[in-house]
């Protein structure tokens, strides 16, 4: 039995539902419109399996909005206005629709009120835990996507942010003149950026060497033929791919030729200990490219770190810079946070928050330490 089809609860059999019940369910109407809509924007720049995901997902808000124009009868007429946050995420999916969106109609269906109203059906309920999950999968593999290089820019920045602030904080809190604070904060833009950017790139060179070396090679086909067979160590690669014994048995029988098999040099065996082909690229492109990190981190991290600058090169001074500094950077904290909860599907704002205090903590630290070794320039 579809939603639009499940018994609601109302006041009392035959009765007409109340003002305040009329007023739940015209809102929700107005919010089920919307969120099909979203749905087929999205599902607009999409092809293959994720379109035919995405008008699915559009398919179900239909039934949803029937069941509620069923209840509502006349009153169903010239619904009120979406909410503010379903109207932000229509013009969204129209301009991008992107993993950003899906990550926000991801919190949207986590947040259903469906769970805590009678009125509404408990197959329309399941409906929505399980849209969450299906919008969850969808948002992951853009995720996916966006771990290598996107890591390191949004971190870059965010460490440019904080470390820069602090360090202008610090020196800001003592007795040097303007130009020394500006100098200051250009050369730990300077040097930090060059940090990360080295850094990035070792960390992720590393990453991709560590795995070519452990991706299996040829080197069983060009030995094979001149193997022990009562002494077949060739079985032993295979156990240490992860295969039990009777499998890698069988595999090396394979490989010298006893039984015949559609296999390649491409296959072997999973981490999971399956067989099949491992295709490693994909785990170097999770990782992302040195090169690419490297510059994502040196650009995203001075674009952090001029921003506590920035009043100094304006020609800001003394107190006044440094609150100019402090709410510039509190701002753009805000804003890293929230992009880092919304990709990871937990609440932007606790993140915004918990970037903001980090920050605003490490500067406090340094402007008191400042304070305390307060030194004069002649």
């Amino acid at each position: 039995m579809s939603t639009a089809d499940s018994p609601a609860v109302n006041a009392a059999p035959g009765q007409p539902p109340s003002p305040e019940q009329i007023k739940r369910w015209r809102r929700y109407l107005s919010d089920e419109i919307v969120e099909g809509q979203i749905y087929r924007d999205i599902a607009a720049r999409k092809t293959g399996p994720d379109r035919e995901i995405l008008l699915g997902l559009a398919e179900a808000e239909k039934r949803h909005e029937n069941h509620w124009r069923s209840l509502l009868g006349a009153h169903a007429e010239h619904p009120p206005r979406p909410s503010l946050r379903r109207v932000l995420l229509r013009w969204l999916a129209r301009m991008f629709g992107s993993v950003f969106v899906l990550a926000l109609i991801q919190r949207a269906e986590s947040d259903s009120p469906y769970a805590r109203d009678k009125d509404a059906p408990e197959g329309m309920v399941a409906d929505e835990a399980i849209h969450e999950e299906v919008v969850r999968g969808l948002a992951a593999r853009g995720r996916e996507q966006l771990a290598g290089n996107f890591r390191a820019a949004v971190f870059g920045a965010n460490d440019g942010l904080v470390s820069n602030l602090a360090l202008v904080m610090g020196i800001g809190a003592t007795s040097v003149s303007n130009e020394v604070v500006l100098i200051t904060g250009l050369a730990g833009l300077l040097a930090g950026a060059l940090s990360m950017g080295a850094g990035e790139f070792v960390s992720v060179r590393s990453q991709r060497e560590l795995l070519e070396a452990s991706a299996p090679t040829q080197v069983t086909l060009d030995a094979a033929s001149h193997l022990d067979l009562d002494q077949n160590e060739l079985e032993l690669v295979y156990r240490a791919r992860g295969m039990d014994q009777a499998e890698a048995h069988h595999r090396a029988q394979e490989r010298l030729g006893y039984f015949t098999c559609d296999c390649n040099p491409s296959y072997s065996a999973r981490p999971d200990g399956s067989q099949g082909p491992v295709d490693y690229s994909e785990e170097h492109a999770e990782i992302g490219n040195a090169w690419g990190a490297a510059a994502s981190s040196f650009c995203f991290f001075a674009s952090g770190a001029i921003i506590p600058v920035l009043p100094f090169l304006l020609g800001a001074t003394g107190f006044t810079a440094l609150l100019w500094s402090l709410g510039l950077v509190s701002l753009a904290l805000l804003g890293t946070g929230g992009v880092v909860g919304l990709l990871s599907g937990a609440s932007p704002l606790k993140r915004a928050l918990r970037q903001l205090l980090i920050g605003l903590g490490a500067a406090g630290v340094t402007y008191v330490l400042g304070l305390i070794f307060d030194v004069s320039v002649a």
